[in-house]
C-alpha cells in the first residue's frame, strides 16, 4: 500500500501532468502506475519541454524534417505516438476500472480555442489517429469549446475540458455535457463508455489574487473556490434530473484539479493535493508535486471539510470588491495565450 492507494480508497485518482518518450520507454510511467498513478495529462508546454530535452526524439525529428512535413504535422506525429504508447501502458488500469481510469489526454491546437467547428473537427481527427479506448481529447472551456463538448459527447468521445477557473462556466460545462448525452441517447447510442473531466485550475487563482489580499486570505481562495465548485458538482449530479440519465448509463463529469503545483514557495508543497482529496475527483500533478506528496503528503477526505469556512473566505474576498467571475475569464484568456505561446515555441525547432 502507498499513499496513492490511500487516496484511491478515498475516491480520488492521481494523474501525472507530464509525458515524454524517455518516461514511457524507460519504464518510469509503468512504475508510477504500479505505485497508484491512474492517468496522464499533457499540454503544449509539456511537449515543448520533452522535445527540447529528450534525446529519444532527435533522430525521428531529423527524419521527419527530411520528408518536408510541416512543423505541426511533425509535432502531431510525435505527440500521437507518445499518447498511444502511454495509453498502452495504462490500458490495464482502464480495463481494471471498467473504463473509469487509465486515461491519457492530448490537447487540440490552442489557436482553435474560439472556433467550435475547428475544435470539433480536430478533436475527432486526433481521436481517430490515436485509436485507443482510453484517450481523452483536451478541449478548452471557452463558450465555443462548450459547444464543441456537446457535439463531441454526442459523437461518443471522452473529453478533458480544460482551463476552468469559474463556477458558472463549470456549471455551463455540465449542462453542455448533459445535452450531448441526451442527444446520443435519443439516437439510440450507448453512453456508458463516455468519460468527461472538467479541469479546474487551482494555483493560478492564488497566484493572481494573493498580492491584492490581506494576509488572512492569502493562499486560501483557490481551495475555497474548489470546495464551493465541488458542492455545485454534488448538487448538479445528485439531482433527480441526472439520476434519470445515470440509470441509462451516463457517468457524472468528474472535477479534475489542475495546476496543483504551488507557485508560492512559502506554501507547503503539497497544499493543493492535501486540501482537495474527495470522492469522484481527479488531481493531475507535476513530477515534483507527486514526489513531494508520496514523501510527506496527507491522505484525508479534506475536500468536503470546512465548507462554511470556505464560503466565508469567498464572501470576504468578494466584499473586498474582487469579482471572481471576471478574474476567471481573465485567467482563462491568459492560460490560452500561454498555451499558444508554448505551441509556437514547440513548432519553431520543427521547421
Amino acid at each position: 500500500m502507498t499513499i496513492l492507494s490511500d487516496v484511491q480508497a478515498l475516491g480520488q485518482q492521481i494523474w501525472l501532468d507530464n509525458l515524454s518518450r524517455s518516461l514511457v520507454q524507460g519504464g518510469g510511467l509503468a512504475e508510477m502506475m504500479r505505485q497508484g498513478v491512474c492517468g496522464v495529462t499533457s499540454n503544449p508546454a509539456i511537449f515543448q519541454k520533452a522535445f527540447a530535452g529528450d534525446a529519444l526524439y532527435t533522430g525521428e525529428i531529423a527524419a521527419l524534417k527530411q520528408q518536408n512535413r510541416s512543423p505541426k504535422a511533425i509535432y502531431e506525429t510525435l505527440a500521437v505516438a507518445d499518447v498511444q504508447a502511454a495509453c498502452d501502458v495504462f490500458l490495464p488500469e482502464y480495463e481494471k476500472s471498467g473504463g473509469k481510469a487509465g486515461f491519457v489526454s492530448l490537447e487540440v491546437a490552442p489557436d482553435l480555442s474560439h472556433n467550435t467547428a475547428g475544435t470539433t473537427a480536430e478533436a475527432k481527427r486526433l481521436h481517430t489517429a490515436i485509436n485507443r479506448p482510453n484517450v481523452m481529447i483536451k478541449v478548452p472551456a471557452t463558450d465555443e469549446g462548450l459547444c464543441a463538448l456537446e457535439q463531441l459527447v454526442s459523437d461518443g468521445l471522452s473529453i478533458n475540458l480544460t482551463l476552468l477557473f469559474s463556477r458558472k462556466q463549470t456549471l455551463k460545462a455540465y449542462a453542455a455535457y448533459v445535452k450531448g448525452i441526451e442527444a446520443r441517447l435519443a439516437a439510440g447510442l450507448p453512453v456508458h463508455n463516455i468519460s468527461v473531466v472538467a479541469s479546474f485550475f487551482i494555483s493560478r487563482i492564488d497566484g493572481a489574487l494573493d498580492p491584492t489580499l490581506p494576509k488572512s486570505l492569502q493562499g486560501k481562495v483557490a481551495v475555497a473556490l474548489a470546495k464551493a465548485a465541488y458542492q455545485d458538482w454534488q448538487q448538479f449530479f445528485g439531482s433527480e434530473a441526472f439520476a434519470a440519465l445515470k440509470a441509462q448509463g451516463a457517468r457524472p463529469v468528474q472535477l479534475l484539479w489542475a495546476s496543483t503545483g504551488v507557485k508560492n514557495p512559502a506554501y507547503p508543497d503539497t497544499l493543493y493535493v492535501d486540501s482537495l482529496i474527495g470522492p469522484d475527483t481527479v488531481n493531475t500533478v507535476p513530477d515534483a508535486t507527486l514526489k513531494a506528496f508520496t514523501d510527506h503528503g496527507t491522505a484525508t477526505a479534506a475536500l468536503t471539510a470546512g465548507l462554511p469556512e470556505a464560503l466565508a473566505v469567498l464572501d470576504e474576498t468578494e466584499q473586498l470588491g474582487i469579482d471572481l467571475e471576471a478574474l476567471a475569464l481573465r485567467l482563462q484568456e491568459d492560460g490560452l495565450k500561454q498555451f499558444e505561446e508554448a505551441f509556437a515555441k514547440l513548432l519553431e525547432p520543427l521547421a
